[in-house]
């Protein structure tokens, strides 16, 4: 699979757990590793100021706020987008809730622009909140005044370090841009992605390219630049100071172990990890498989027994879709902070919402992936590239029980139902597979199937004939996909 074939050696569980280096020296490892200059501070760029983006640039200007001869933070974020009056008063009632978010806007003669905005006299945009501190998609938390900066050319170019938030689905024509900038000036960023999903690729053969890889495919940078940071992180929580872990991953050892040190904090601990291939796989296929923990939720009422069955399955397709995709047979590796992302974004999070409220009939899947102050759900588009990918005619593996060549889709039933939710057309009903099953052996006699998605959804989860999530992937030893694409990357 291109951009999905690379190994790490050992599975990919080669893992640092060294001692905590505090913030300076990882800061004077990191600009030794990247040879900034003598006297010219790191220059640390965020690309897209949504919740988890702007915590990220915020929580490290916070820790490094004294050292600001060394190291400085901006973050792009397009301008133009405006901000709902109801939105400039639920910002006020913020403000007015905390005594030094008042005092820091009232020295800096910004307070009461807030108070025309609840007025309706004049207009907040998302770019002008930011730089107050405030992230529309995550308005209850004031966040550190940042330099917000709403061209991309004047943000990046003498970034030393890009932070990239981006949503998958928008990656490659921001960073084309920033791919001809680098070219320009003829040095080399490195990029700490913190998306999840993947793109889907058709030609010369079926394929899929990770946030990484597209950025290598637009821009240039080399592979040992790109990392992806992961873990158990709500933007919400981490900024609170809840204790959280991540994982950063690369190829790159020098680097990534510099860039750990740089991030980690007292509450937020980061350890390293080469197998860059496996976390972005499970870090787009846990926003997949979230939608559907949040339809369970609502569909089956918050049952305890009825999650931990989904949890379980769930967990036994994504491994095996990892496995298919990048032929490590061990799943060892799904464990620690790559573990606690899938369970935490299965328990909370916007897509765990979204499903949520898909099922309990608040959203129609019909209206797009984007929610006014949730943002875009990303599960939504990673379905259907998932489902693409592993259900083309092209692609096809032995069937577990008659050894006959059949398509990897057929052995994922969530996976395919996630799909019929998503890809039905209006008022289209929804049939589980015993009435598919039953119409095509009586197609005279009509199958009524579901038109409420969660009930649909929970009806296919039960499955009498469903294979013990451990013989999964158990049955997938020995197996292989049996077209392979001749340009892998192997990242």
């Amino acid at each position: 699979m291109d951009g999905v074939t690379g190994g790490s050696g050992k599975n990919g569980n080669a893992e640092s757990h060294e001692s905590e280096i505090p913030s300076e020296a990882g800061l004077e490892n990191v600009m030794k590793a990247l040879k900034v200059p003598e006297g010219r501070p790191l220059n640390v760029v965020g690309v897209g100021a949504g919740a988890w983006g702007a915590v990220f640039i915020s929580m490290l200007q916070k820790e490094y706020f004294n050292m600001k001869d060394k190291i400085k933070f901006s973050i792009y974020r397009r301008e133009g987008k405006e901000l709902s009056k109801e939105t400039a008063s639920k910002i006020l009632e913020v403000i007015n809730a905390d005594s030094e978010v008042i005092r820091r806007l009232r020295q800096k003669g910004r307070y009461f622009k807030y108070v025309d905005a609840r007025l309706g006299e004049r207009v907040l945009s998302a770019a002008e909140v930011l730089t107050d501190g405030f992230c529309e998609n995550m308005l209850d938390l004031p966040l550190m005044p940042l330099r917000v900066i709403t061209d991309l050319t004047e943000a990046v170019w003498d970034a030393d370090v890009i932070v990239n938030s981006i949503p998958s689905s928008n990656i490659r024509p921001v960073f084309e841009v920033i791919g001809n900038l680098v070219r320009e000036r003829g040095r080399h960023p490195v990029v700490i992605s913190l998306a999840k999903g993947i793109e889907y690729k058709e030609c010369p053969e079926p394929h899929v390219l990770t946030p990484s890889g597209i950025i290598h495919d637009v821009t240039g940078i080399p592979k040992e630049n790109i990392f992806y940071l992961g873990g158990p992180n709500i933007a919400s929580e981490v900024w609170k100071g809840e204790y959280a872990t991540a994982r950063i991953c690369g190829l790159s050892k020098t680097l990534r172990r510099a860039l750990a040190s740089l991030i980690r904090n007292d509450s937020f601990v980061v350890w390293d990890n080469p197998d860059i291939v496996n976390h972005e796989i499970m870090g787009g296929l846990k926003n997949v498989y979230a939608i559907g923990a949040g339809i369970i939720k609502g569909a089956a009422k918050n049952s305890a027994t009825s999650m931990a069955v989904y949890f379980s399955n769930a967990c036994a397709e994504m491994v095996f879709i990892s496995q298919l995709l990048t032929g490590v047979r061990d799943p060892v590796y799904l464990t620690g902070p790559l573990l606690a992302d899938v369970y935490v974004t299965l328990l909370k999070g916007r897509n765990a919402w979204y499903g949520e409220q898909v099922a309990l009939g608040n959203v129609n899947p019909e209206n797009g992936p984007y929610v006014p102050g949730k943002g875009l759900i990303e599960g939504v588009g990673a379905v259907g590239n998932f489902h693409r990918l592993l259900s083309d005619s092209r692609l096809t593996i032995p069937d577990p029980k008659t050894e006959i060549a059949c398509s990897p889709i057929a052995l994922l039933p969530t996976l395919s139902a996630l799909n019929d939710v998503f890809s039905r057309k209006k008022s289209e009903p929804l049939l589980t597979s015993k009435q598919k099953l039953r119409r095509k052996s009586n197609p005279r006699k009509p199958q009524t199937g579901f038109q409420d998605p969660g009930q649909y959804f929970l009806a296919q989860m039960k499955d009498a004939t469903a294979t013990d999530p451990e013989a999964r992937l158990h049955i997938f030893e020995g197996a292989h996909l049996t077209t392979q694409t001749s340009n892998a990357e192997g990242q």
